[in-house]
């Protein structure tokens, strides 16, 4: 195992971390809002941060991303501050339990074990994770994530376990399977709305396997091409406005000459 370096600004990051400490406890006892916050109110609050943080990523901009990894990591000290109230844990709990948990999974590094590459690492992961309890392979992916999302974690699970297609090309068959079988459906305009969102997902879910197997994030290509289209309607909408027209008294061909307008700055 190769050491980590010293660090010059392990000090001031102590110190830091020391000083959010403080101002949390100093917020939890003097602030109205913060006295009321429990783990049950402050949830749909932290989803929103993460999100809001996924968002800073893609923009690039690094001070929004500091900005939001601190709005995250406020979140994590708030939470801990609460439970630390009825002593069921503190945010040294918190810290301990991730490092503990780390250097368990990671026996290629503090253990004998060998792991050459990403996949074997990621083997050994999800065979460690079954030992602490999770003895199904996907019971560890939360319910609540994101359709998109959950899937792409399914698809990695699964590989993990030994689970998965050998070569691109297998999968991209099975896409195209799955597109013939939603197009048979749906070609003569009478759907039934039951079968066809089963079909659609089954197009969707390989779709994903194929942008794994490509190494491509099929969430992230999706919200880039939402942000590029919001870039380019809006656009479109201010050019109209700009004209004293709205869109709904445009034609297609006169929104066009707008659109590709958009599609050169965007």
């Amino acid at each position: 195992m190769i050491p980590a370096p010293p660090d010059p600004e392990r000090k001031r990051k102590l110190e830091a971390f020391d000083r959010l400490l403080t101002v949390m406890d100093e917020l939890r006892l003097n602030c109205p809002w913060d006295k009321k916050q429990t783990h049950e109110s402050l949830r749909h609050l932290t989803i929103e941060e993460v999100y809001e943080l996924g968002d800073a990523i893609l923009s690039g901009e690094q001070e929004n991303i500091k900005k939001e990894l601190g709005d995250v990591l406020l979140h994590i000290v708030f939470y801990s501050r609460i439970a630390s109230e009825t002593n069921d844990f503190n945010v040294a709990d918190v810290i301990d339990a991730v490092c503990e948990k780390l250097i368990f999974r990671h026996p290629h590094i503090y253990g004998n074990v060998t792991a050459e590459t990403e996949e074997e690492v990621k083997r050994n992961w999800e065979s460690l994770k079954k030992k602490e309890g999770q003895e199904l392979t996907l019971s560890g992916v939360p319910r609540s994530l994101p359709p998109m999302v959950k899937a792409m974690r399914i698809q990695e699970k699964a590989r993990g376990a030994g689970f998965d297609w050998d070569e691109p090309a297998q999968v991209w068959e099975k896409v195209l399977e799955e597109i013939q079988e939603f197009r048979e459906l749906t070609v003569d305009g009478n759907v039934d709305t039951v079968e066809a969102e089963k079909e659609l997902g089954d197009v969707f879910f390989s779709l994903i396997n194929y942008a794994r197997f490509l190494k491509l994030n099929p969430d992230q290509a999706l919200e880039r091409t939402n942000l590029k289209f919001i870039t380019r309607f809006n656009y479109l909408e201010e050019k109209a406005r700009g004209n004293g027209k709205s869109l709904n008294d445009m034609t297609l061909q006169e929104m066009d000459v707008y659109w590709n307008e958009a599609k050169k700055l965007v």
